[in-house]
C-alpha cells in the first residue's frame, strides 16, 4: 500500500520493520526556506529499505515514509519532548543538522503553529499506519515484535563524543521489549567480531521504540542505530558500498530471523 506519506509493505509474520528516517523529500512549497545545504538532507538513514528489502521476503511487515525528518521527524514525540534530557537533541521539526548547524534560512524556521501541521499532514498518518499494523500482526499472533532501524555517522560531536560502535541496540534500557528478545539479539551479534556492538548505549530508542513497546501487552520494541560505515561512505556524496553491504547483510538477516523465532515466555 502506497500514499503520499508512506509505503507500507503487509506481512505474514509477527515482524513489523519501521524506518522512519529513510525519506528524502523535501515538500517544492518548503524547499526555498532551507538553507542550501540543508536540501542535501544528509542526516538521512541513507539507504536502508535498500538494505532491509530482504525482511519482506521474510515474511515481515516494512513500513517507509517518504518525506526527510528535516520535515518532521517521525521519531520524535508528538509534543516536541527531548529524547536524550541533558544532551543535544534535535526537534520534532528540525532546526538544526546533526552538525548543529542551522538548516532554515533567516526567519525562516516554522512557528509553533505550523509544527502542529506538519504533525497532522506527515507524522500522524505514519503513525496511524504503524499502530494499525502492529494491531493487526498481534491480533494475528497474539503478540508481535517492533524493529525501529536507523542509522548515522560514526562520529558527531554536536550529538556524542568519540566513535559510536557498528551497532547501537536500544530496547529503552530494556522498558520496551521482553529481555529474553534483547538478549538474542546480542547473542547475533556476539557471535561474531566484525562488528563492534552495544545494548542501550548512547542510543537506548526514539520515541517509536519507547512509544511502541509495551511487553505486557504483546508489543515488543527494540531499535538498531547502525553506523554509516559498516554498509555506505560516510563522507559526501553518501554512496552505498556494495563490499560493505554485502557483509554485513548476513548479520541482519540473522539478527531478524531471530526475531522471527522469538516468542514470549519460551
Amino acid at each position: 500500500m502506497t500514499t503520499d506519506v508512506h509505503t507500507l509493505h503487509r506481512g505474514s509474520a509477527p515482524l513489523v520493520v519501521s524506518l522512519p528516517h529513510v525519506g528524502t523529500v523535501i515538500p517544492d512549497e518548503l524547499r526555498g526556506r532551507y538553507v542550501e545545504r540543508a536540501l542535501g538532507v544528509e542526516d538521512t538513514d541513507w539507504f536502508l529499505d535498500r538494505l532491509y528489502a530482504f525482511v519482506k521476503d521474510r515474511g515481515a511487515s516494512l513500513l517507509v515514509p517518504r518525506h526527510s525528518r528535516y520535515v518532521v521527524d517521525l521519531n520524535r514525540p508528538s509534543d516536541n519532548q527531548p529524547m536524550y534530557a541533558g544532551s543535544n537533541n534535535t526537534e520534532l521539526c528540525p532546526t538544526r543538522s546533526f552538525a548543529g548547524e542551522s538548516i532554515y534560512r533567516d526567519g525562516q524556521a516554522p512557528s509553533a503553529t505550523e509544527v502542529q501541521q506538519r504533525v497532522v499532514r506527515w507524522w500522524q498518518p505514519y503513525h496511524d499506519a504503524l499502530a494499525a499494523e502492529l494491531a493487526r500482526v498481534k491480533a494475528e499472533h497474539g503478540h508481535v515484535v517492533l524493529f525501529d532501524g536507523h542509522s548515522i555517522r560514526s562520529e558527531l560531536p554536536w550529538l556524542f563524543e568519540g566513535r559510536l560502535p557498528d551497532l547501537n541496540l536500544g530496547t529503552a534500557n530494556g522498558a520496551a521489549c521482553d529481555p529474553s528478545l534483547s538478549a538474542a539479539i546480542v547473542a547475533v551479534f556476539a557471535a561474531q567480531s566484525t562488528y563492534s556492538h552495544v545494548l542501550n548505549g548512547r542510543f537506548k530508542g526514539g520515541h517509536i521504540t519507547r512509544h511502541y513497546g509495551r511487553p505486557a501487552l504483546g508489543v515488543h520494541a527494540v531499535q538498531l542505530e547502525m553506523c554509516w560505515r559498516a554498509y555506505m561512505d560516510e563522507t559526501p556524496p553518501f554512496v552505498w558500498h556494495e563490499a560493505r553491504a554485502a557483509a554485513v547483510t548476513p548479520l541482519l538477516a540473522r539478527m531478524i530471523d531471530a526475531m522471527l523465532g522469538w516468542r514470549p515466555g519460551v
